[in-house]
């Protein structure tokens, strides 16, 4: 099994930074893509950012340059650096891994959520 866990979220004024964390254990053969998406209240999920096992990244269109998705493969972490919140930017984020685990059998594993909150 492939476990992911989110850290970094918090209570930030409109304007500010944050860098969200998303930890990766157990056995993985390969990454093929890792994002990360967010749900707010009364909304359905929807995806911020991904990055390739290659390292290409892909943003949505509300991102607008503001955040920026990394991995550090010797740490298996998956970054999120957020910049220049705003208050719609709140939600739960989520991290999501897609990969081949023991016998190249594919998964996809997904995080408990971390909350961002952004004030006016």
């Amino acid at each position: 099994q492939v476990h992911l866990v989110e850290s970094g979220g918090g209570l930030v004024q409109a304007g500010g930074s944050l860098r969200l964390s998303c930890a990766v254990s157990g056995t993985m053969l390969s990454i093929d893509a890792a994002g990360w998406y967010r749900q707010a209240p009364g909304k359905q999920r929807e995806l911020v950012a991904t990055i390739t096992g290659a390292g290409n990244a892909n943003y949505a269109d509300f991102v607008e340059g503001r955040f920026s998705i990394s991995r550090d493969g010797a740490k298996n972490t998956v970054y999120l650096q957020m910049n220049s919140l705003k208050p719609e930017d709140t939600g739960v984020y989520y991290c999501n891994l897609d990969g081949r685990t023991t016998g190249w059998i594919p998964f996809r594993s997904w995080g408990q959520g971390t909350q961002v909150t952004v004030s006016s």
